[in-house]
């Protein structure tokens, strides 16, 4: 059995980094692949440009495949992928590595055209990292607009009716109509129910199977060797935050956080901010704030949420968060917006705090719950253990495998 997994990269990213995981977890049992756009890792079983040209090209087709949208001057300022640049060469390079399965996980960015999709031969399974597939071109849709027929998109907020999110909405169609074989898994339970009445796939196969991540390297170490590694205070109690470089992205919930930090008791805290080094500007937290800069191995990841005491994700809208169920696997609880797929990891008041959205109280409420939690460490073994029983790469690996052979059946 082959499989080959089509993603925009193979580390860079969060959807990357999910589906590499799943890759490399599936070659113990099986013959799997990975073709990407632009290639991080040396790892022999990634397909990527190989040439200077190749890869100089490779980089610049987000920005030429994005060029449509620039039209729309009113739209929201967020990701919005028409995906109709061509000239990839993927389906010839689908071909002659010759898979019984292609996997698709995250394909914008100039990496390839909705056409192309139909254009496969072999059956697809298609992992949901957002909203993309069923939408009009936005990657998380501010309302429910993906059910309606129309292809209608208040993302681009513009009054015409034949505009570029109705034209990717029929394109979408037509090219969905003529595949015969197509999984779709919902990588939460949320983004899995928004898909199945979607109008675009309500009409195709659907199953909920979650990410996974190797809970050998996502594991609890000492607290203090951590905090040594990163020169961080062992006297305090230490919060940690993400995605820095989103602030001006309202769906990551900077300005949520910041109200509920205004909430949350002074004493014996202090912030840690990974994902930018300290800003020009740096907002005002009220808390001393250690800038970690951006982490990209895994390493230093669970050196750091080891090293904190309670990790705060506030995004408003969120599939099925990498860094909640990385934090959760080396035993640091998490408190989030109950959104999205946060419920699917973050059990209330188990392994962390799931908190009323959007209220910045109960933000600041979740995060002195967690620090002052009189069984704080039975917080931290039942968030280790939810890992364990439900995302285990081994365990979830199978889980993928028992799909694929039913798919070839």
């Amino acid at each position: 059995m082959r499989i080959l997994h089509i993603n925009s990269s193979d580390l860079e990213g969060g959807a990357a980094r999910a589906s590499y995981r799943l890759h490399r977890a599936l070659l113990d049992k099986i013959d799997s692949k990975m073709l990407v756009q632009y290639k991080v890792s040396d790892d022999y079983t990634v397909i990527g440009p190989s040439s200077k040209f190749q890869k100089g090209i490779a980089k610049i087709r987000p920005t030429l495949d994005s060029l449509p949208v620039r039209f729309y001057k009113n739209r929201e300022k967020k990701i919005f992928s028409p995906s109709w640049l061509g000239l990839s060469g993927i389906i010839k390079k689908i071909n002659k590595i010759n898979p019984d399965i292609v996997h698709l996980h995250w394909i914008c960015g100039g990496m390839m055209t909705i056409e192309d999709i139909a254009r496969i031969k072999v059956p697809i399974v298609w992992s949901l990292h957002d909203m993309w597939a069923f939408s009009s071109g936005s990657h998380y849709c501010s309302n429910e607009s993906y059910k309606n027929s129309d292809g209608s998109c208040a993302e681009l907020r513009t009054k015409r009716r034949n505009n570029l999110g109705t034209r990717i909405f029929k394109r979408k169609q037509r090219a969905y109509s003529h595949i015969n074989s197509m999984t779709i898994i919902g990588l939460s339970r949320w983004l899995n129910e928004c898909s199945k009445s979607s109008h675009l796939l309500k009409n195709k196969r659907h199953i909920n199977l979650p990410n996974l991540i190797d809970t050998n390297t996502f594991k609890v170490i000492d607290k203090n060797i951590a905090r040594e590694i990163w020169n961080l205070p062992k006297d305090k109690k230490l919060v940690l935050f993400g995605a820095m470089t989103s602030t001006g992205d309202k769906r990551k919930g900077f300005r949520e956080l910041c109200s509920a930090l205004d909430l949350v008791s002074k004493e014996n805290i202090e912030f840690v901010v990974f994902g930018s080094g300290c800003p020009k500007n740096p907002p005002s937290f009220g808390f001393k704030t250690h800038y970690l800069g951006n982490l990209n191995d895994d390493a230093s990841l669970v050196s750091l949420y080891n090293a904190v005491d309670v990790m705060v994700v506030p995004s408003l809208q969120e599939n099925l968060s990498n860094a909640i169920m990385e934090s959760l696997s080396c035993g640091t609880p998490v408190v989030g917006f109950s959104i999205g797929g946060n419920s699917d990891m973050i059990e209330h008041k188990q392994n962390g705090y799931l908190v009323q959205p959007f209220e910045s109280k109960d933000l600041a409420l979740g995060i002195e719950w967690v620090l002052d939690n009189k069984n704080y460490d039975e917080l931290c073994i039942r968030a280790r253990n939810k890992v364990l029983n439900e995302f285990d790469s081994k365990f979830v690996a199978e889980r993928y495998i028992e799909l694929y052979r039913e798919i070839l059946i």
